[in-house]
């Protein structure tokens, strides 16, 4: 599929779409991170780093997938990446605010509109996340990938799941596999990337379920069990992703097929 790659620097007018794609059922309702949401709104919006936001159009002018990245000062150790994506975000605006000069980019999102899914756009996402990261001289793209089965699995402990395979050899999720496929390898698991603590009401409305007693439940599309508290009326879900590493190959050009 022919695109062009244009960042929220160029065109402006990509935040509106950002927003558009990123409430057409790419997440689950229940993922209300409010350490994080604040903070990625303004990133999307362009207040902090619209040179690193990056969108595809199609041959008719249609915003057909974007993709939301931070740069921030990374040591290049495993234990330096935060297990919280809001950290991530948190320490890219310190940095600016500090004017500490980035040496890595961490993706966010990359998201596809959904009638389009399935015709490597996604890929296309990472690789153009990869050449700003080359173009800005950084050493390095991280991603705390959000497994797109994991959800079928909750049971499953993280650092298990990554480890399963798919007959050809590379990760059996295909989220994983996109990245893999394209050099990125795993180096962590990001335990607590988002956290989301929110009232009873709030758990049932988004869930469809019922919470009769308190304990740990098995709710559609989380990776983990969500821990329900009866007297204080309250849930905590706690989610786990899996942070990756690209190669940065400098000299990467940007492509507009």
């Amino acid at each position: 599929m022919r695109v062009t790659v244009h960042t929220l620097a160029e065109r402006p007018e990509l935040a509106r779409h950002n927003r558009r794609l990123h409430v057409s059922g790419a997440w689950p309702r229940f993922l209300e991170d409010t350490a994080l949401n604040p903070l990625f709104d303004e990133v999307v919006r362009g207040r902090h780093f619209a040179d690193f936001q990056l969108g595809l159009w199609d041959a008719r002018g249609r915003v057909v997938a974007v993709g939301d990245t931070v740069p921030f000062w990374w040591d290049g150790t495993t234990g330096d990446l935060p297990h919280r994506i809001s950290d991530v975000v948190a320490r890219g605006i310190d940095g600016r605010t500090r004017q500490r000069a980035p040496n890595a980019l961490s993706a966010l999102a990359a998201v596809v509109d959904p009638r389009l899914r399935g015709k490597g756009l996604s890929a296309r996402v990472v690789q153009e996340m990869g050449r700003i990261a080359a173009r800005h001289g950084f050493r390095a793209l991280v991603a705390p990938v959000r497994p797109t089965l994991k959800g079928r699995y909750p049971l499953v402990p993280m650092e298990e799941y990554v480890r399963w395979r798919a007959p050809g050899g590379g990760p059996f999720d295909p989220w994983l596999r996109v990245h893999w496929r394209l050099g990125a390898r795993v180096v962590k698991i990001a335990q607590g990337a988002m956290v989301v603590e929110a009232s009873l009401a709030q758990w049932e409305e988004w869930t469809g379920l019922d919470f009769p007693v308190s304990g740990h439940y098995v709710v559609p599309g989380a990776f983990n069990p969500v821990r329900i508290d009866r007297a204080r009326r309250r849930g905590v879900y706690v989610e786990p992703n899996v942070w990756m590493r690209h190669t940065v190959r400098r000299g990467s050009r940007r492509g507009h097929r």
